[in-house]
């Protein structure tokens, strides 16, 4: 369970880490912004036409008497509305850092170099790794899609579909939301989608103290956009640590010389693909 408070330091960390560094955090807000104003637009559209997207869909109704017309039609359209409005919470993240792929690499590679050691790089284009980060977020997608249809069918289960199922789809959430994050880091390890999976099982309950606050925190995007950048610079310092070599000393949660000292080095570089550098005397 400590590792639960410890996954929520990386939350605080991370947050604190841009907190002290304005330019970054200024330049990890762009891509948010850029990615909430693209939503905002299609909401609104989606607003306007989706009465006559559902009488364009349900011509059978045309000939329907007042007041069941209305009524059922006005039901599609406020369903399709809230149908749009979940897509976009539930993919906000991960468009957010496909739009910001280059912002993001920047800012998870300021944030190794001012930890000290050498700034591990992936040595693709930029186009292969867009490419690659796109795959990746879909997959994950797919797989949060999966989850949340059976989540959907256990939520009718009484008591327990009112109690039990939503915790564990925030934990779900959660977990994926960790893996999104991290990737920007651990991408850059050349640690590829299945071993980054394997890494974050392997620590699972660490991977949820920082993954589900922060779910619960982006279910408001304008939050999201915010919180964004310190999510990111968190991930980064968690991937350090993750992908640490065995026997290396803990770091501690703010840097300096905290009580709460990391023991996350022994956890094996899945695969032998991760690249993970040690701090040098330059560290902060």
């Amino acid at each position: 369970m400590r590792d639960l408070g410890v996954g929520f330091g990386y939350v605080l960390k991370g947050q604190r880490w841009v907190a002290g560094h304005g330019r970054w955090f200024g330049f990890g807000l762009l891509p948010g912004l850029v990615t909430l104003v693209l939503y905002a637009g299609a909401l609104i559209g989606l607003a306007y036409g989706a009465d006559d997207l559902t009488a364009w869909a349900t011509p059978f109704a045309d000939d329907w008497s007042s007041p069941w017309l209305g009524l059922f039609r006005g039901f599609l359209t406020v369903l399709l509305f809230a149908l749009g409005l979940f897509l976009a919470v539930v993919t906000f993240t991960a468009v957010t850092l496909l739009v910001g792929q280059p912002f993001y690499e920047s800012l998870s590679e300021a944030v190794d170099r001012a930890e000290g050691g050498e700034v591990p790089e992936s040595g693709l284009p930029f186009w292969r790794e867009l490419w690659i980060s796109a795959r990746d977020s879909l997959r994950i997608l797919v797989r949060v899609a999966l989850y949340g249809v059976v989540l959907f069918a256990l939520g009718f289960i009484p008591v327990v579909g009112q109690t039990v199922v939503p915790v564990i789809g925030f934990c779900v959430s959660g977990f994926f939301l960790a893996e999104e994050l991290t990737a920007v880091a651990l991408q850059r390890r050349g640690i590829a989608l299945k071993e980054r999976l394997v890494l974050l099982r392997g620590r699972r309950m660490l991977t949820l103290g920082f993954g589900v606050p922060l779910t619960l925190a982006f279910l408001v995007p304008l939050v999201a956009v915010f919180l964004m950048p310190g999510a990111v610079a968190g991930a980064t310092l968690m991937a350090r640590d993750l992908t640490a070599p065995e026997g290396e000393p803990g770091r501690t949660l703010d840097g300096g010389g905290d009580a709460a000292t990391l023991s996350l080095g022994a956890v094996p570089k899945p695969g032998g693909a991760g690249r993970s550098e040690t701090p040098g005397p330059g560290s902060r």
